[in-house]
């Protein structure tokens, strides 16, 4: 009978399974179908992508190492990057940035005494600004 077309067989190494992601501040879930052989960094690379693709905000950026991915219903512990995502059984997992440590805080902190130290004042110095620019622009006669 050669009314039905047969389906040509993929080469598919593994089950493709539906997950759902949600980036923690954004606005709703994400879903893909992913390899259940699939790397959770592969998988942290491609929502970033498609995050930034689809015009998501917050921004988060593109850089997968700034990231943690959790399966709340496999336990509180982050997924390893170099884990299968199917290795947990899980299919909703949760997005969210690695947490600041205290070193990186500091390093701010010490970062804007530096700037106070070099005479940037906040409003001080907008108002030397203003009165630069304001002087550059009157001519004498």
């Amino acid at each position: 009978m050669g009314l039905y077309k047969q389906k040509k067989a993929h080469n598919v190494k593994g089950n493709r399974v539906l997950i759902t992601i949600n980036v923690l501040g954004s606005a709703g879930p994400m879903r893909f179908i992913v390899n259940e052989h699939e790397l959770v960094a592969a998988v942290i690379d491609m929502v970033l992508k498609s995050y930034a693709r689809g015009g998501r905000l917050p921004v988060l950026g593109s850089n997968l190492d700034d990231f943690l991915l959790y399966c709340p219903s496999a336990g509180s512990d982050a997924l390893s990057p170099w884990e299968t995502i199917g290795a947990r059984g899980g299919r909703t997992f949760l997005l969210c940035r690695k947490p600041q440590d205290a070193k990186s805080a500091g390093d701010e902190k010490s970062a804007t005494a530096t700037a106070a130290k070099k005479g940037f004042k906040g409003t001080g110095s907008f108002k030397a600004w203003l009165n630069r620019s304001i002087s550059l622009k009157v001519a004498p006669h």
